[in-house]
């Protein structure tokens, strides 16, 4: 796979209008990450419109619901010909086994191939103290998202999304869930300011520990200059591979 190919970027803007400019500005990205807000805003049709231009896209809605609403909302949103989809691992083994199934025919009845399922390990924006004392998880956060990777695994989900700093201890002690798909925001090159995220690591770094795709939003999208931005990014991450 080709530094260019591992790089997602979202389309974390308002409308469809902007959404397409910005896909047009940068016709060398070929996988897009749809999130709550544009969907939000323009509905299903975007995903339409970058099907058309043979775009991959990332459908990140984060799904947190009881099974059967879970499994709806994936029937359906199988029925687009996503190739990503994601929901929360807090959702349960229940809810995981039932978006499974759920993909399946929805994609099935569309007559295309299923989205590969994302479970979210624990948000970007969480550090370690909210983690402990806001929403009072025991284990410390890397242990956590691993425990959450291994219920992921064992739902039958295609990955993960989870900060890069837990990616590497994700690879080297995740037992069964070792060869698990990992999608890693959070993903900063050092000359870019690191904005809300917590846990944030360069391309290079998040490549080295593990990351298989890298959600890289405003470094690109609101660089001066976001065709050169992405070329940079891409440059790096070649100059660190070879």
């Amino acid at each position: 796979m080709s530094p260019s190919d591992s790089i997602i970027v979202p389309l974390d803007v308002s409308s469809q209008a902007e959404a397409i400019a910005l896909v047009d500005r940068l016709p060398q990205v070929g996988f897009w990450k749809v999130g709550l807000e544009l969907f939000v805003s323009s509905g299903p049709d975007i995903l339409v419109q970058l099907k058309r231009r043979e775009k991959r896209i990332f459908l990140d809605l984060k799904f947190h619901d009881i099974p059967n609403t879970i499994a709806g909302a994936c029937r359906a949103a199988a029925r687009y010909g996503v190739d990503f989809l994601t929901i929360h691992a807090t959702a349960g083994k229940a809810g995981l086994e039932a978006a499974v199934e759920a993909a399946q025919q929805g994609a099935q009845a569309a007559g295309c191939p299923p989205p590969r399922l994302l479970a979210v390990t624990v948000l970007t924006s969480i550090h370690s103290r909210a983690l402990a004392l806001e929403l009072r998880v025991p284990l410390a956060l890397s242990d956590y998202a691993l425990q959450m990777a291994l219920l992921v695994k064992e739902s039958g989900f295609a990955g993960v999304v989870c900060s890069p700093q837990e990616a590497k201890k994700l690879r080297r002690f995740g037992g069964n869930a070792q060869d698990l798909l990992i999608v890693c925001p959070g993903v900063r090159p050092s000359w870019a300011a690191a904005d809300d995220q917590q846990r944030v690591m360069t391309p290079a770094q998040a490549i080295a520990d593990g990351a298989n795709y890298l959600v890289i939003g405003r470094p690109i999208t609101q660089a001066p200059d976001p065709v050169a931005a992405y070329e940079k990014i891409c440059h790096e991450i070649s100059a660190s591979v070879l």
